[in-house]
């Protein structure tokens, strides 16, 4: 399978998609890319919101100081071994009317394409992390989209992976409404992956008042709570093989505010379900709210982390 040598990854999240490093939490030091490696990760998701460095009017140029940082962080984990997807994250504007601005999408990946088109192939490109808004009343919208994008990719990258997801924020039961160019062997298709949301966002500061009601609730792996996680990641593989698609889970994970043992028995059942059906995946993500690495410790947190990398 094409995503097999993403493995197991992380999401290198609140970082680089933050209008400024630092502000969203964490800001990557080169360092984190070899503790990543050392404990067996193949892989990182850098996610960026390039949106945020560019120009808001036609030619949409990208800031020369934020493609040097990209670049360096690329190169880190690069450097490391580790394959890269680098996508493009929180672009608000395009999914509240994405009739208005899908013309600044084509223009960041135009730039994105050529800055790259000589680096390994072990950096893939993701085209749109989790469409959602007014693609969802319009998944055709979204289709067309990620084709025009594909094309500009091409035209200089023929052959690098390139990530694509379905609307409703890369939902699996939205993934029929996916349409990918058959021609174009070199796709992977994404999903994420929080259910059950009152379980993996209870008490998160951004999923809205009510997720303060969800604090204390449990995931113990009953038969009936498994049932329900192999359910949905069987829904995603049959669709993948009747597209004869490659899947990659791209972000899954628990918030902090979870007590540790449901956070280790959910990740854990997780991450092996999804590798008994050959989907490849990252955990959102390294060192903030959800992250399986205490930065300020220094160390990784033991439970997360033997849940991700048993034996690790």
């Amino acid at each position: 399978m094409m995503s097999a040598a993403i493995g197991r990854g992380f999401n290198l999240g609140n970082a680089l998609e933050a209008a400024v490093e630092g502000e969203g939490g964490m800001v990557i030091q080169d360092h984190y890319f070899k503790i990543i490696a050392d404990a067996g990760f193949t892989s990182i998701r850098l996610p960026v919101t390039w949106s945020a460095h560019s120009m808001t009017v036609p030619p949409f140029y990208i800031e020369a100081a934020f493609f040097e940082r990209v670049d360096h962080v690329i190169q880190e984990a690069l450097k490391n071994g580790l394959i890269v997807i680098l996508n493009d994250h929180h672009f608000d504007e395009l999914n509240a009317d994405p009739q208005a601005y899908k013309g600044w999408l084509i223009a960041l990946w135009e730039q994105i394409a050529r800055h790259y088109k000589d680096y390994p192939d072990e950096l893939y490109f993701e085209i749109l992390n989790e469409p959602h808004g007014e693609f969802n009343t319009h998944p055709e919208w979204w289709n067309s989209l990620a084709a025009e994008a594909l094309a500009v990719i091409r035209n200089l990258n023929p052959y690098r992976m390139t990530v694509i997801g379905p609307i409703n924020w890369n939902s699996i039961n939205s993934l029929p409404t996916l349409e990918l160019p058959k021609e174009d062997q070199s796709l992977i298709a994404t999903f994420h992956f929080y259910d059950p949301f009152q379980f993996t966002h209870q008490g998160a500061e951004w999923a809205g008042e009510e997720a303060q009601s969800w604090l204390g609730t449990k995931w113990s792996g009953t038969l009936d709570q498994r049932n329900a996680v192999t359910a949905q990641l069987d829904k995603a593989v049959k669709w993948a093989e009747e597209q004869g698609r490659p899947l990659y889970l791209g972000e899954f994970g628990a918030y902090s505010k979870a007590d540790d043992n449901s956070r280790y028995v959910w990740t854990d059942f997780v991450a092996r379900s999804a590798e008994k059906r050959h989907i490849s995946w990252t955990y959102w993500e390294f060192g903030a709210g959800f992250g399986a690495y205490d930065r300020e410790a220094r160390a990784w947190r033991p439970l997360i982390l033997r849940a991700l990398m048993p034996g690790g």
